[in-house]
């Protein structure tokens, strides 16, 4: 049993950004970005939205995306994490006698998924025999030169490094936001998409955009904007 199931997670709330799942992002509404890119990428058995949102499961629908059943209130509030989401997914399909060996939770709001990059990190995984994959951007600047600061006042955060050359530091990485390849019995098993057996995909700036305000979606539409027309040439 090799199945894998894509799952995008999208409930209808959002309080920084009004129907955030389903505004348009470049003319369509962004969550079509990960739908596309998981159906495209020809590597799962079945691509579902998580919602509890009917206007967010017409959408995905009309997208050629599944949404066999809906999420329940318990995974639909503030306080869920991703985790209780896929592991109530999973758990309403074992009960439907389907099962999964890979998993892929896909942020609805992530216009810079792609085909390429879920197939890639698919291939990881299986090459590994990772728990899971997560695609990763460096910090370009080092945190461990990074400030605190104390009503104004600025302090090093790690006061040993404040004469390293920035070249003479480790680098760091951030989780990009897009999507979480995992091996389910393995997350079943630690109830985390991190472990000590966790790989990370790295992925270049111009493809890594948080979006959590009215200026990180201009952001992301300019980045997006860019790339396509890099793309085009």
């Amino acid at each position: 049993m090799n199945k894998s199931v894509a799952i995008i997670t999208a409930r209808g709330g959002s309080k920084r950004i009004p129907r955030k799942n389903i505004r348009l992002f470049c003319g369509k509404p962004i969550i079509c970005f990960s739908i596309e890119a998981a159906i495209s990428s020809g590597i799962f058995d079945k691509v579902m939205v998580s919602t509890d949102d009917t206007e967010i499961a017409e959408i995905a629908l009309n997208e050629g995306a599944e949404v066999p059943f809906f999420r329940s209130a318990n995974t639909s509030n503030d306080f869920a994490t991703t985790a209780d989401v896929l592991e109530e997914v999973l758990l309403q399909y074992h009960l439907d006698n389907q099962e999964f060996r890979y998993g892929c939770c896909i942020y609805p709001t992530a216009p810079f998924v792609t085909a390429d990059k879920l197939k890639a990190a698919f291939e990881l995984l299986k090459n590994k025999n990772a728990d899971s994959i997560i695609p990763i951007n460096k910090f370009s600047f080092p945190i461990w030169r990074s400030f605190k600061m104390d009503e104004g006042r600025l302090s090093f955060n790690w006061p040993e490094y404040e004469l390293k050359r920035s070249q003479d530091l480790a680098s760091s990485y951030h989780d990009a936001g897009q999507f979480y390849f995992f091996n389910v019995q393995k997350f079943f098993e630690t109830k985390k998409l991190v472990s000590a057996n966790t790989f990370g995909l790295e992925v270049p700036e111009s493809e890594v955009q948080d979006i959590d305000n009215e200026e990180d979606w201009q952001i992301a539409e300019i980045k997006y904007s860019f790339l396509l027309q890099r793309d085009q040439k």
